[in-house]
């Protein structure tokens, strides 16, 4: 019978006593290993580099660089880590900010023991992987943008970044988005790395698949 692929993992959390806690956890299944340690969200992004991780596990609240700005570094870097963060905090705020800053689930520490190894393995498979509360959050948030007939969150881009948005995804340039908007080439290129930067998106892709999530454009 064959071995089961091993999923290396990258573990953050400043607090050591954590880290062989969930260690122990992660080692103790056979498609699950724990690859390097690291002590905050600084050493973490440079161990990603050395190691090459397939998944990251973060704290997000961490010295030196936070889990949430490790997980934006790392997002960048090395787009194929999936990112996992582990927390002590059932915030809604941190939750979206982990899923804007690449995270593809959300896991709390105080269920670490039934809830992370089923999230490793979601992660993984591209699936997310939501505590319940986060489920509830998530459901809260879009019923709230359907009743105020937002497409997006209004804290996420301003309407003037949307327009932009819009016209991006439909296929033009720069050039043509500042005759349209009568503005600069100048001004649309800063909306647009703007756009970027708030969405946690790496290029033109990604920003039509997101206006086509918001309903800004047809598929």
């Amino acid at each position: 019978m064959p071995e089961a692929t091993q999923t290396r993992i990258l573990l953050a959390d400043d607090h050591a006593l954590v880290r062989r806690g969930v260690r122990l956890i992660l080692d103790n299944e056979p498609d699950l290993t724990v690859v390097a340690e690291a002590g905050d969200g600084a050493e973490a992004v440079e161990l990603a580099r050395s190691h090459r991780p397939d998944l990251a596990i973060l704290d997000i609240a961490m010295p030196r660089l936070t889990g949430l700005q490790a997980a934006r570094e790392l997002a960048g870097l090395q787009p194929e880590t999936r990112i996992l963060m582990l927390t002590m905090y059932d915030n809604e705020q941190y939750f979206f900010e982990a899923l804007k800053s690449g995270a593809s689930g959300y896991v709390l520490k105080s269920v670490a023991d039934r809830d992370l190894v089923e999230a490793c393995r979601a992660a993984m498979r591209d699936e997310p992987f939501l505590y319940p509360g986060a489920v509830t959050a998530l459901i809260r948030n879009y019923l709230d943008r359907v009743r105020q007939g937002d497409g997006i969150p209004d804290s996420a881009i301003t309407p003037r970044e949307e327009e932009i948005l819009k016209l991006v995804a439909e296929g033009h340039t720069s050039k043509e988005i500042a005759g349209i908007l009568v503005i600069s080439a100048k001004t649309v290129e800063r909306h647009r790395a703007n756009l970027l930067q708030k969405l946690g998106l790496r290029d033109r892709l990604e920003l039509t698949r997101y206006a086509i999530r918001a309903g800004l454009i047809e598929p």
